[in-house]
């Protein structure tokens, strides 16, 4: 199969990687000239992805930022063969959905959403690993929910990244969900981080620490897209989760100690009730 991949980033270099090595032609477009020498050296890629690869790539994998993506595809539509599918890895839907599915309309090959649930806090190709992948959950966005043969077509198309299970939703529900699970975290590790006192951290901290600030070293042009991109839910979550800290807050500075106690038994019951 001949494969394109729009980015050679952490997602865009790990899904080369794990393509080359199932013994697939991999094609790739990077504006890095020298990242893009790089991964050929390495044997992840096999060629650039432009005008004279586009039309022979069955599988067309868009990794980089959602504007960029959507920006990319509806430049280079024209030469994607019919037969194609176009599945992007971006981390919110909405914005590439509403302009990507109207183009695979328009030029008869199939675009289908898609967030590979796996990554790390560092970035680049330098980082990318074949086996990022295994084991992880990838949420699907077809055009329509129910076309049982799509989704076979794409679980096979995607079977040299050994996803461990498949979720199919809206777009509009996976950006709901993905400002809760993901995008509110980078937020608060971001946040927390900046606290003076953590420059005097080193001796004093452990699990709790690592875990909490493991997010805050990001890629600050993406992540600002990504919030963006979904503001309407970001701030849904953020609003939240300030009324809850300004409670804590309260209960702590009147030395309510009863107060205190029943707002952290409610979190303790709902990570029970959430995590089962």
């Amino acid at each position: 199969m001949n494969v394109g991949i729009l980015g050679l980033g952490l997602i865009g270099g790990s899904l080369a990687r794990a393509y080359a090595m199932a013994g697939h032609t991999v094609y790739a477009a990077e504006q890095d000239e020298a990242m893009l020498s790089f991964a050929i050296l390495a044997g992840a890629v096999h060629g650039k992805l432009d005008e004279t690869s586009i039309p022979g790539c069955e599988l067309i994998l868009l990794a980089i930022y959602p504007a960029g993506s959507a920006h990319w595809l509806e430049r280079w539509a024209p030469l994607v063969s019919r037969d194609a599918l176009v599945l992007d890895c971006c981390g919110t839907k909405r914005h590439i959905c509403a302009r990507c599915f109207p183009l695979a309309e328009a030029y008869g090959f199939t675009f289908v959403g898609g967030h590979p649930m796996a990554g790390s806090h560092f970035s680049g190709f330098k980082y990318s690993r074949g086996d990022l992948f295994a084991g992880a959950p990838m949420v699907l966005v077809p055009p329509v929910f129910d076309d049982m043969y799509l989704l076979d077509r794409v679980k096979e198309s995607l079977k040299p990244c050994r996803f461990g299970a498949f979720s199919v939703t809206t777009a509009q529900e996976h950006d709901r969900m993905i400002a809760f699970t993901s995008q509110m975290p980078h937020i608060l590790s971001n946040a927390f981080i900046k606290s003076p006192t953590a420059l005097d951290h080193k001796g004093f901290s452990a699990g709790s620490y690592r875990d909490l600030t493991r997010v805050a070293w990001l890629n600050p042009r993406m992540w600002a897209e990504l919030f963006l991109e979904n503001k309407d839910n970001v701030l849904f979550e953020l609003e939240h989760y300030i009324q809850s800290l300004q409670a804590y807050h309260g209960a702590i500075a009147a030395d309510d100690e009863a107060a205190l106690t029943a707002l952290l038994e409610e979190g303790k019951q709902r990570k029970e009730e959430v995590d089962g």
